[in-house]
């Protein structure tokens, strides 16, 4: 499946990702290569709200 509508906006990304941690997958990983998107982006965008992925939580905190 290829996710085209991720938020762009920082705030609804986290919110969007760590609803889609929480519900379909088991880490960033897998979520990354099933939505096909890519996951370096993530991390940078997220950190610049100074979000990052905890694995042992699966979730960016």
């Amino acid at each position: 499946m290829i996710y085209e509508n991720i938020p762009n906006n920082p705030m609804m990304l986290l919110s969007f990702t760590n609803t889609k941690l929480r519900d379909e997958f088991q880490n960033l990983d897998d979520m990354c290569y099933d939505l096909e998107v890519n996951k370096q982006e993530i991390e940078e965008k997220l950190g610049m709200i100074d979000y990052h992925y905890d694995s042992s939580l699966n979730r960016f905190v």
